[in-house]
């Protein structure tokens, strides 16, 4: 793990894994670079660039309102810029492909393509009503094993998922400590998520048109609650060269070690100039 300093002083902490052409991964509102942990091992000819967000992971709380998707994209970018990157595709996931599409509509020349991990220009209030649940508490599971075991019933839409990585599930997302669990990022993300939950939604539809030009992807979990099949099909439609999977036995999201995320990914990337 290393660390980079923005330029309003964070200290963010990011990942390097593999050799080849760069791809700057991205992960969910609450999650850390080890989203990207399953799918690592079948890119080793990819140089990974895996961020915790600020707040999130290693990474330094600066404050709920810092926590906002043109922050993040401004953080991505200085990441780059950090490693002399002047351009590179981005794998999203979740927020991470909001954070995508931003940089696609507000720089461009730093984006050369973007693989989309269940998200899309529309986000659906049902899967925001599940995270307003539980976003920035801890769970009320007390241990590793507890959180693991009660998985398969909390993550509804998912199938045939194997206990083991269920464990793999809690050991990322949740720190055992001698009170119980806590989870991985700064409570305060809760106040930043619930002001964008109570304004009015962006239009995001030109972000995504922005992406004209560019190699696109778009992963989706079959049972997915925040990417609906109607939203998919409209960016099929408005990008009828979009590469896409939808993954069976999953909600939001997929490991992105299934064969459908991983035949997606590798499309993607062989497109890429």
């Amino acid at each position: 793990m290393e660390y980079f300093t923005t330029s309003d002083g964070a200290r963010l902490a990011y990942q390097v894994q593999g050799d080849g052409p760069a791809l700057l991964c991205l992960a969910g509102l609450t999650r850390t670079m080890a989203d990207f942990d399953y799918l690592a091992p079948h890119l080793a000819d990819v140089q990974m660039i895996c961020l915790d967000s600020r707040g999130r992971g290693a990474s330094d709380w600066t404050g709920a309102g810092t926590y906002t998707v043109p922050q993040e994209a401004m953080d991505a970018l200085e990441l780059l810029d950090h490693l002399r990157i002047e351009a590179a595709p981005i794998l999203g996931t979740s927020r991470g492909g909001l954070i995508g599409m931003l940089i696609a509509a507000t720089a461009p020349a730093r984006l050369t393509g973007l693989c989309l991990n269940d998200v899309g220009p529309v986000v659906e209030r049902a899967g925001l009503e599940r995270i307003v649940g539980y976003v920035g508490h801890n769970p009320r599971a007390k241990t590793l094993e507890e959180a693991a075991a009660a998985m398969p019933q909390v993550m509804e839409g998912f199938a045939n998922v194997p206990a083991s990585r269920w464990r793999e599930e809690a050991e990322k997302h949740y720190v055992q400590t001698a009170e119980g669990l806590e989870i991985t990022y700064d409570p305060a993300l809760r106040q930043s998520f619930l002001a964008a939950y109570n304004a009015e939604a962006p239009d995001m539809w030109a972000c995504f048109d922005a992406l004209a030009g560019k190699p696109v992807a778009l992963i989706r979990g079959a049972n997915s609650d925040l990417l609906s099949p109607g939203v998919a099909a409209e960016m099929q439609r408005r990008r009828p060269d979009m590469i896409f999977a939808e993954v069976p036995g999953r909600a939001h999201v997929p490991f992105l070690d299934e064969p459908e995320s991983l035949a997606a990914i590798r499309a993607f990337l062989e497109r890429l100039p």
